[in-house]
């Protein structure tokens, strides 16, 4: 089954319903309403149905191919991007001061979200781009954004993030790629030497340029992270009327052989095996990793919005086949000839994978609006607690959703029982590409990391405790609620487990022998708590706004399905998460104790 439907139906609850539609009252957003940004996700999802899903299947089959430098694309993925690009969609979160389409950063994430369910093999380009514009919109000279920002918004020309290299994994301070000052030219021009591995989208033939944000050293730069600096390498020169010049000195050594997304080139790209390759400062020297993570942190939220459409295209598979495949007794009716969806234990999984999907969405969704809140709201005090709390989101948003997503597509594989492991399902696939989220854009035990030993420490869990305190809010709406007090008396205790290990965690972060010992080894089960408590909370905001329709005799089948999504998530799947402030309690003995050589 290739057959992927983009999910309108609940973004637009999300957007509509739980966020009240908020970010189209901030400044910026005057011309946006609810008809233009409906309309937009009915044509969104058209673009993702209709012309990037049937590519998917395809594109893991064929993949990418090298010949001499130059990558070739899947069939049909030039033409799939190329229609994106004419549509205006790379532009969509960007101002309309930079020529892109001025709509808020929830609305872009919504769409995001449907390309990476419809081909997440594709949609890592715009995503990537994304980031590059970020970037260079806030670090750029007036000159570079003049030269290079038009063309990126409009999806002429891709961006890449070129950070790690062979001996440096995630350590960047490692990194040894040196960029060499070249007074004799004109402009602030360098050569750079290096090599750089694991570049998405590091070459291909569907744009007329790609752009690379290059981290590298100077000759005379310190060690460590104070001497890296950022540069602009274009594959193409660009001459000063704005054509594409000669080619430059870089040139795709390899594309990996991957487990999945088959139809993304993951390039290593050598710089400078000739004169040098030409690049430009961007931004301040000894400033590169400040710089770079502009462009890191959109894609981190962005990778979490990946792993959700995987996510969701994974329940749209084991919906189908579980709906079409009959087999076995039914438990209710006690005929032979059911649907494997009569069977509870099916159900369990497909309920798990529903509930768990739709509440990654809001929660991914929740910290878009924030972005917006943090970049356009009028009041100063806004913008900095938004901001605040998109630090503390970020994190639990990439590495909750990317984990959940495996998960989920792992259960859909057993939805399909043997044909699952059966590559002609297409359910494999899935599960194949969203293993890569996970480890992109910093490892999800290095977003545990900043969650728990940088954001957690830096305010003393402020920004936490306040969303804390919201879930407590939530909880207690529930319990005002006859029908629902039971899921407010979950929610409760889930919100009273993370303010307790919160409380641990940062005991143990002060501890002046082994703090930094302690928060490595509880900061993964304190995200994984905060990610089931978050998520939770979103579900128990849905429950309220579902139950009320239903009371206004609004009881169509969505809302009903709603509910029962919503009382899984926060009475099944929260306390499994909760077990987390237990693995925290039980301390780190065991493992400062272990000795791998001895196993």
């Amino acid at each position: 089954m290739n057959y992927f439907a983009a999910p309108v139906r609940d973004i637009r609850f999300v957007l509509e319903e739980l966020l009240a539609f908020g970010s189209l009252s901030l400044p910026g957003f005057e011309e946006a309403s609810p008809d233009l940004v409906e309309a937009v996700l009915e044509e969104a999802a058209r673009l993702a149905g209709e012309v990037w899903a049937p590519l998917n299947a395809s594109g893991d089959r064929q993949g990418c191919r090298l010949n001499e430098g130059r990558v070739t694309l899947p069939t049909g993925f030039i033409e799939a991007y190329q229609a994106y690009a004419e549509g205006g969609w790379n532009g969509i979160g960007v101002s309309e001061a930079l020529g892109g389409q001025g709509l808020p950063e929830v609305v872009a994430s919504a769409v995001q979200e449907m390309l990476h369910g419809a081909n997440m093999a594709l949609g890592l380009c715009p995503m990537l781009t994304a980031g590059a514009i970020e970037a260079l919109a806030h670090h750029g000279s007036d000159e570079q954004k003049a030269t290079y920002l038009p063309k990126l918004v409009e999806g002429t020309w891709t961006g890449t993030m070129n950070l790690t290299e062979p001996q440096a994994g995630s350590d960047l301070s490692k990194v040894r790629t040196r960029a060499v000052p070249c007074p004799d030219e004109e402009g602030d021009h360098y050569h750079l030497f290096g090599q750089k591995i694991y570049i998405t989208w590091g070459e291909h033939d569907a744009a007329e340029n790609i752009i690379h944000l290059v981290l590298a050293r100077k000759p005379d730069a310190p060690e460590g992270n104070k001497g890296i600096s950022l540069f602009l390498v274009p594959k193409f020169l660009v001459k000063e009327d704005g054509s594409l010049g000669e080619r430059n000195d870089v040139i795709c050594a390899s594309i990996e052989h991957k487990l999945g997304i088959h139809g993304s080139p993951t390039c290593t790209l050598s710089f400078g095996e000739n004169d040098g390759a030409i690049g430009y400062l961007v931004g301040e020297e000894g400033r590169g990793l400040n710089h770079m993570f502009t462009m890191m942190n959109e894609a981190r939220h962005k990778v979490g919005i990946q792993g959700i459409g995987v996510a969701e295209r994974a329940c749209q598979h084991a919906f189908a086949y579980a709906l079409d495949r009959a087999q076995g007794r039914s438990p209710r009716s006690g005929r032979n000839d059911c649907t494997i969806s009569d069977h509870l234990d099916v159900r369990r999984m497909l309920l798990s994978m529903r509930a768990r999907t739709d509440a990654l969405r809001a929660l991914a969704l929740y910290c878009a609006a924030q972005l917006d809140l943090a970049r356009h709201s009028a009041d100063d005090g806004v913008r900095a607690a938004a901001q605040a709390r998109v630090d503390v989101l970020i994190p639990v948003v990439k590495s909750f959703s990317t984990d959940q997503a495996v998960e989920i597509a792992s259960l859909g594989i057993q939805v399909h029982g043997g044909m699952g492991f059966i590559e002609e399902t297409g359910a494999a696939q899935l599960l194949r590409d969203a293993r890569i989220a996970p480890i992109y854009e910093g490892t999800n035990g290095i977003q545990a990391l900043d969650l728990a030993g940088r954001k957690l420490q830096r305010d003393g869990g402020a920004a936490l405790a306040g969303l804390i305190d919201d879930v407590e809010a939530t909880a207690a709406a529930l319990g005002d609620n006859a029908e629902l007090a039971a899921l407010g008396e979950s929610l409760a205790g889930g919100a009273a487990d993370l303010r307790a290990a919160m409380a641990a965690v940062l005991e143990a972060g002060a501890d002046p022998e082994q703090g930094a010992d302690a928060v490595q080894a509880y900061a993964t089960p304190f995200l994984n708590l905060a990610g089931h408590v978050l998520c939770a909370w979103q579900m128990g905001e849905a429950a309220l706004k579902a139950s009320a329709a239903i009371a206004e005799g609004r009881d169509e089948p969505f809302y009903q399905a709603k509910c029962q999504s919503a009382d899984y998530a926060i009475r099944q799947w929260l306390p499994v998460g909760r077990a987390q402030r237990a693995v925290i309690e039980a301390g780190m003995a065991s493992l400062a104790a272990f000795d791998a050589a001895a196993h």
